[in-house]
């Protein structure tokens, strides 16, 4: 990003910036479009303006925060822009944000996180090239935290993946008899709703459909659709039962005829998919950990022991620890009696890594 700027950042534009990241957070988790807040700030350092993006085809932060400030009857002229997310510079269903910036006479941008998209990056340019004053890259790390997976998505080219896992201690997700309700108790599975409740799909193998019959969708504490409702995708090749729940009340079905993950993010990200759920089978979370596709795992554990039945997740191809698929842990959260493990995937280690295996 261009960054014209010869004065670094004021505590008042920090202060502004913070303030900006709460407005963000107010936008819709999932959808094709990032989570952005804006703050206008007058030459003497008070809030003429503020706004955020509500959701795809609505009003982009700067512009509400525009809109906001002539509805309070105060001048845009001379202003300053603090912005989550780089301005836009192309025209989709609304214009773009850096000519609408430039046209209300604002004199200066500050921004936490350049926009990776190459469809809409350029706004600092044409700011810049107007005149504006711009600074970048102001409290980054929580600008991203605050975009939460639509940046990796779009960083990457494909939906970000989380693999969601429900086991017992002993890492079973079913007893013998095939039988799995409940393993985690109504804390953790209302904790997974909520997380549906924020994802544009979630995912389970022909396996999981015709075995669980499913209906996933997301639900309220008092088993009420929230108003969200992500795609239902099926992978595999074998049909879904016309009188299936998954062709009930929720969100569109999609059947994905193939095992090849990377084929079903392909069909995904065409339908600006930016975070997917694998849910299941263990068959399923396998193929994408296989194919190093899973960008985050949450695992529900319950403090429960099976000692059989099947693993939560299939054979990953591991004949040794040193190919071990390993995690990172970045959260533990207790939830009633279960609790919630979320981890990252560690990078494959380089060809040259001669790190010796460790005893107990």
């Amino acid at each position: 990003m261009t960054t014209t700027s010869s004065g670094a950042v004021t505590a008042t534009e920090l202060d502004a910036l913070r303030r900006a990241f709460a407005l963000a957070a107010r936008g819709p988790a999932s959808g094709p479009n990032p989570r952005v807040g804006c703050v206008l700030l007058a030459p003497d350092g008070t809030t003429v303006g503020e706004g955020w993006h509500e959701g795809a085809g609505s009003a982009h932060a700067e512009v509400a925060a525009l809109d906001d400030a002539r509805a309070r009857g105060r001048s845009t002229v001379g202003t300053t822009a603090v912005v989550t997310l780089e301005p836009c510079d192309h025209t989709g269903r609304t214009g773009p944000c850096s000519r609408a910036l430039v046209e209300a006479g604002v004199a200066r941008v500050v921004v936490a996180v350049r926009d990776p998209n190459p469809v809409a990056a350029g706004g600092a340019r044409t700011l810049a090239d107007a005149g504006v004053d711009v600074l970048a890259d102001v409290l980054p790390d929580e600008g991203r935290a605050v975009l939460g997976a639509w940046l990796p998505a779009v960083e990457r080219g494909r939906p970000f993946v989380t693999l969601k896992l429900a086991s017992t201690l002993d890492g079973r997700v079913a007893a013998a008899d095939g039988t799995s309700r409940w393993i985690t108790g109504a804390v953790a599975r209302q904790h997974a709703h909520d997380l549906r409740a924020e994802v544009d799909a979630i995912v389970v193998g022909t396996g999981t459909a015709l075995a669980d019959d499913p209906s996933l969708t997301a639900r309220a504490a008092d088993g009420t659709l929230v108003g969200h409702q992500p795609l239902r995708v099926v992978v595999g090749l074998r049909d879904v039962p016309g009188d299936a729940r998954l062709r009930g009340e929720g969100g569109e079905l999609v059947h994905v005829r193939t095992h090849d993950p990377a084929e079903v993010l392909a069909v995904l990200a065409a339908r600006e998919v930016r975070h997917a759920l694998v849910e299941g089978g263990p068959t399923l979370a396998a193929a994408f950990l296989r194919a190093r596709l899973v960008d985050e795992v949450h695992a529900y554990v319950a403090p429960v022991l099976l000692g059989g039945g099947l693993s939560a997740v299939a054979d990953l191809g591991v004949a040794t620890i040193a190919d071990a698929v390993r995690l990172v842990p970045r959260r533990v959260q207790p939830l009633g009696d279960d609790v919630l493990v979320v981890a990252t995937p560690e990078p494959p280690a380089s060809a040259g890594d001669d790190t010796q295996s460790e005893e107990p």
